[in-house]
């Protein structure tokens, strides 16, 4: 049940999550700039948006459950808890999206430590409703989703609550919540491509894991173990990947584009020291994870050799994440899509069709990971420093150079 639903929840709140990043973005220029009516109908058209968009997600999710599941060939005695699970989960899909944007909205003008705080209640409550509702009451899977979008509904009301409190100009009136059309525009042109660019990583993990499934079961459960221990790695780079994106959009706003590129390069200096604190201690100490999640002796071994293969590699990805959140904080946000579209997307896809069959081990499957991200890394400086707007501050093309000399 878990593998057909957590695919599709994924799909749809990954596409959201990235779209509301073009909220984020927006309002923290506005704020930044001190626009305060601008931020005012940015935030209350945010809200507006995550509501309908809500509502008709939970409609799609509701009806077209049992469609998707069938596509994705669930086995039929996983279906009927797949299904309800899923049914009763989009019931609380506005309460998720209003969440997620809000809490944008939060980190767009400074505020982390909210959101934070939020979740971990939220967190706290779901464990504390899982326990009552299955463990006591033993209503089973419709129980873990009940427990899942109460603690959802509890994060949004504290995320709206925190809103309609602040004293300053992203203050949220609920009489005020409409939709702008112009504001709506310019939102949903950087958010957009992020959530395509979400959708399109899942696309990807998705034929990488059939890839992955044809290695054997013993396999298959490594793979899963090691995505539960490497999760500590990818928590912390997309905390920073958001904060260099609100960062930079309010300086940007404000006009200091000299602070967007320190910004930039103090948050790779940051990931870097991180990255490298967070991968020695998952080298040296991770296989302690791994004992936890699994005790057969052949899949904790191939758990292990692919932590030892991939931790090193995590210092190829670092720069994907700062300079695409740079980017889409200066609001160019179609040409970390592409660059990652083919960089990461497209190079793994015809990694696992073509190159995997000839190496058909675990570690050949995981190495599309450090391909792409070493490709797409050097695609992303090649741009930012050269070809993006924020290099024509940066520094002159060398074409405006020649214009000075006369030809001979």
């Amino acid at each position: 049940m878990g593998g057909s639903t957590s695919v599709l929840i994924n799909l749809l709140v990954g596409f959201f999550v990235g779209l509301s990043s073009g909220a984020t973005v927006v309002i923290s220029q506005f704020y930044g700039a001190s626009k305060a009516d601008k931020v005012h109908w940015a935030v209350h058209t945010s809200i507006a948006f995550s509501v309908i968009g809500g509502i008709v997600m939970m409609v799609v999710g509701i009806g077209g459950s049992y469609w998707a599941l069938k596509a994705m060939k669930t086995p039929e005695d996983v279906m009927g808890p797949s299904l309800a699970y899923l049914r009763i989960y989009f019931l609380g899909m506005t309460a998720n999206l209003i969440y997620n944007m809000g809490a944008g909205i939060l980190r767009a003008v400074g505020d982390s430590k909210g959101p934070l705080y939020f979740l971990i209640a939220s967190c706290f409550t779901n464990i504390a409703l899982d326990v009552l509702l299955v463990a006591v009451l033993r209503i089973g899977v419709a129980g873990a989703a009940l427990a899942t979008i109460a603690s959802q509904f509890l994060s949004a009301l504290l995320v709206v609550n925190a809103l309609r409190k602040a004293g300053d100009i992203y203050k949220l009136q609920w009489r005020e919540v409409r939709v702008d059309r112009r504001m709506l525009g310019r939102i949903v042109r950087i958010g957009i491509p992020a959530g395509m660019q979400s959708v399109m990583y899942n696309l990807s993990n998705i034929i990488i894991q059939a890839g992955v499934n044809t290695l054997g079961t013993d396999n298959v459960t490594a793979w899963a173990t090691y995505g539960k221990v490497d999760g500590l790695f990818w928590m912390m780079i997309n905390a920073l990947g958001i904060a260099v994106t609100a960062f930079v959009g309010q300086n940007f706003g404000a006009g200091r584009t000299d602070r967007v590129r320190k910004g930039a390069g103090a948050c790779m200096i940051i990931g870097t020291v991180m990255t490298v604190a967070a991968g020695a201690a998952l080298y040296h100490w991770g296989q302690y994870l791994v004992y936890m999640f699994t005790t057969d002796a052949q899949v904790q071994d191939i758990s292990i050799r692919l932590l030892h293969f991939m931790v090193p590699t995590f210092m190829t990805y670092i720069a994907i994440e700062i300079l695409s959140g740079t980017l889409r904080g200066v609001g160019d946000a179609w040409m970390p899509l592409v660059i990652t579209g083919v960089g990461i997307c497209g190079i793994r896809v015809l990694w696992i069709l073509f190159a995997l069959p000839h190496f058909h081990t675990i570690i050949g499957a995981a190495f599309c990971y450090p391909l792409t991200w070493s490709l797409t890394t050097v695609a992303f400086v090649i741009y930012y420093y050269f070809f993006s707007s924020l290099s024509r501050w940066k520094v002159k093309p060398f074409w405006r150079k020649l214009k000075r000399y006369k030809p001979f």
